[in-house]
């Protein structure tokens, strides 16, 4: 609920911040001096957006996975029932690297 709410508030930060930005340039083309650099509390509502956004999105992710050695091996073992070489076996044996057997002579 918390990580949301962030991102919420971070969405609503970053397009009022679009939104002066805009302001500030037609402003600015209205007095005739097209350039011209963006205020300081513009960019910092923009950083403080962004880092809101990054905090809420961490905050809202669902816990990680454990991903060691054995945790991938137990769940492979729970996979593979049978042997595991056998469909390593039947490529080669299709792809004619392994010896073929003796034509049988009746």
């Amino acid at each position: 609920m918390l990580g949301q709410l962030m991102l919420l508030v971070a969405t609503i930060a970053l397009l009022h911040a679009a939104y002066s930005t805009y302001e500030h340039l037609s402003h600015l083309k209205a007095l005739g001096r097209p350039e011209g650099s963006l205020p300081n509390d513009i960019v910092l509502e923009t950083v403080a957006a962004l880092f809101l956004a990054i905090v809420g999105a961490t905050v809202r992710s669902p816990p990680l996975r454990e991903v060691t050695w054995r945790s991938e091996m137990k769940r492979r073992a729970q996979e593979e029932e049978e042997d595991p070489r056998l469909s390593f076996s039947l490529f080669a044996q299709r792809a004619g690297l392994s010896p073929k057997a003796p034509p049988s002579s009746a």
